[in-house]
């Protein structure tokens, strides 16, 4: 069916990240998406340059989905909010998992995610080292969780129920004692759903992250600010941005 609207850069990138939330980024190519559009295939390069420019641009409209941590107010809160924002954007386009992280060209909104994340806790008394392990541990329980929640073999209780009784034959319960009391003690209990374990663990992630706070954080000194731009140049001193005023 031919197009009946001009085509836009903007209707290209949501009609990949359609494609793809419907049938995986595995089916993206730039000949199905021309069909989906009603278009030839070549016009789509007056948009995109080729595919791994699509997949950037879908990673970027991905990110811009998601909850960025607000400058100035409390790390604790603006990361777990950020967090919880992912996981629900992520399920949305769970093709995305893999490639948030895996851009060689980064958009504006993901630069700008990232650079707000990093603002957060530079911010709010975290040193440039304590920072970067904050933002590993954050990512490996974001990404980490939703790689093991995306992967199992169950959707509903009842298919859980199903694979359980399947696997928890005579021979296995009197083989593997342990998994057989967590199985029947709490995973298949009515109720049970792997996904409320999200919040748990990043409480416990958080807790972690707090350790890594210098405390208390010390008063700004004459001459300083908080980290945030713009500055004509600065050095970092006892975790504050000193601004060096050029001369004249």
């Amino acid at each position: 069916m031919a197009r009946s609207r001009p085509l836009t850069r903007d209707a290209v990138i949501a009609q990949a990240v359609a494609l793809a939330d419907e049938s995986g980024v595995a089916s993206l190519s730039m000949r199905a998406l021309a069909a989906r559009l009603g278009v030839e295939a070549m016009s789509l390069y007056h948009h995109v340059a080729g595919k791994d420019a699509l997949l950037d641009a879908m990673v970027d409209s991905v990110f811009a989905e998601i909850r960025s941590p607000r400058p100035g107010a409390a790390w604790h809160s603006e990361l777990r909010e950020r967090a919880l924002s992912a996981r629900t954007v992520l399920l949305r386009h769970r093709w995305a998992v893999g490639l948030m992280d895996s851009r060689r060209n980064p958009g504006p909104a993901t630069l700008a995610h990232h650079d707000a994340v990093l603002g957060c806790l530079l911010g709010d008394g975290f040193d440039l080292a304590g920072t970067a392990t904050a933002v590993a541990l954050l990512d490996a329980q974001l990404y980490g969780f939703l790689l093991q929640e995306l992967a199992l073999p169950f959707g509903s209780e009842h298919e859980l129920a199903t694979i359980g009784e399947a696997i928890l034959v005579p021979e296995v319960r009197a083989a593997y004692p342990h998994f057989t009391a967590f199985a029947t003690g709490h995973a298949l209990q009515p109720g049970y759903a792997f996904g409320e374990e999200f919040e748990r663990t990043l409480e416990l992630t958080l807790d972690a992250v707090a350790r890594l706070r210098r405390t208390p954080s010390p008063p700004a000194p004459s001459g300083c600010r908080r980290p945030g731009p713009p500055y004509p140049e600065v050095c970092r001193r006892e975790g504050w941005v000193v601004v060096v005023k050029p001369a004249g």
